[in-house]
């Protein structure tokens, strides 16, 4: 599913930050990255979710998703290849001028689903996630694990190969932290790889998933909690 074949990485102005870094993930898994502040992880997912488009950068080694290169992909291939990501934030990025359903229906407008599509869709991630009932709200009327939540609604709402979540739990408490893990464990059951940022060491070390871990850019561990 995703590849990471003796990846390296170089800002000229900056010098490395991501050192011959070599994992696969394979379909439904899912693993932690962690490391400390500056270890490579935003790089990292950064690389993944081809968002380094315009940045000056060297590339050696071969990123490979779902059997697509993502070595300095073209401008208009990336939405294509995108299609197949679901991306969640630690601070959401939701749109708060728009209801709860129009945030989740929004990759299902850009790729062009019928509105009969697009409704069963986002009713459907809602309840996943247990918001039904509250499609019409803003999301400043919602708590932070709710907002969250529709974050997750969104990133899944176009049935996605795989999810990456940059620090999905870092604004919330254990107990919601606790509930947002059961929910990526409940799109793992469905086959959806699953690759989270987090410092959260003691919600890592409950959980018995795979633990990737950068330091100053090299994978420096690979193990499972």
């Amino acid at each position: 599913m995703l590849k990471f074949d003796n990846v390296s990485m170089r800002y000229p102005e900056v010098g490395d930050v991501l050192r011959n870094v070599s994992f696969h993930l394979e379909k439904g898994e899912i693993a932690f990255l962690t490391g400390h502040s500056g270890a490579g992880k935003s790089t990292l997912f950064k690389l993944i979710a081809m968002m380094l488009d315009g940045e000056e950068y060297q590339l050696r080694g071969q990123v490979t998703f779902n059997n697509h290169s993502l070595n300095h992909v073209k401008s208009s291939r990336i939405p294509f290849i995108r299609r197949k990501m679901g991306l969640i934030f630690q601070d959401y990025k939701l749109l708060n001028d728009r209801t709860v359903f129009d945030n989740v229906a929004l990759p299902l407008v850009i790729m062009g689903y019928n509105h009969k599509e697009i409704s069963g869709r986002v009713r459907a991630a809602l309840d996943k996630v247990g918001l039904r009932g509250k499609e019409k709200k803003l999301p400043l009327m919602l708590s932070g694990g709710e907002q969250q939540r529709v974050g997750i609604a969104r990133a899944f709402v176009n049935t996605p190969l795989m999810i990456l979540a940059d620090e999905p739990t870092g604004n919330l408490d254990p107990e919601l932290s606790a509930e947002i893990m059961y929910l990526f464990e409940q799109f793992q059951q469905v086959g959806v790889t699953v690759l989270i940022a987090s410092h959260d060491i003691s919600l890592i070390s409950k959980l018995h998933h795979r633990v990737l871990t950068l330091d100053h850019g090299q994978l420096i561990s690979d193990s499972m909690r």
